[in-house]
């Protein structure tokens, strides 16, 4: 184990994502190099994948899970919108029909509940103003 990941749950952790229409792949790779070593986890540490099925098309999205070998499972609206999220947003329910996108994905793809999401909502702009969300959630064992 290396000195940066001393002390690092060995657990798998599943990752929930969501950006707005048209993020670049730059920002969304950012965003999940931030979440990761905030929770002091590596790509090598992912299982899991999810986002919303409105994000299925989505170019920079679907760039960098081909890139990682990664198979996202999208979930529909009323699926995400039944997970208990500590950040519910009214923002995010008017454009998608949930009110959370990467917790409520990554607590599905965990098969968790609340209790395992280790970043909650981690979000980074690029420079084009795109944003991309991560949240990390614990893969129940």
């Amino acid at each position: 184990m290396s000195p940066a990941r001393a002390g690092a749950d060995p657990r798998p952790i599943a990752l929930g994502l969501g950006c707005d229409r048209g993020t670049p792949a730059s920002t969304i790779v950012r965003a999940i190099d931030e979440a990761l070593t905030a929770c002091r986890a590596s790509l090598a540490d992912v299982r899991a994948v999810a986002s919303i099925d409105l994000k299925a098309d989505e170019v920079g999205l679907l760039h960098v899970a081909a890139t990682n070998g990664w198979q996202i499972r999208f979930y529909a609206a009323s699926e995400l919108a039944r997970v208990d999220v500590p950040n519910p947003s009214e923002t995010v329910r008017r454009y998608t029909g949930t009110p959370s996108v990467s917790e409520a994905a990554a607590l599905l793809a965990a098969g968790a509940g609340r209790n395992h999401l280790l970043i909650e909502k981690h979000k980074a702009q690029g420079l084009d103003g795109r944003n991309a969300t991560v949240s990390i959630a614990r893969i129940a064992q």
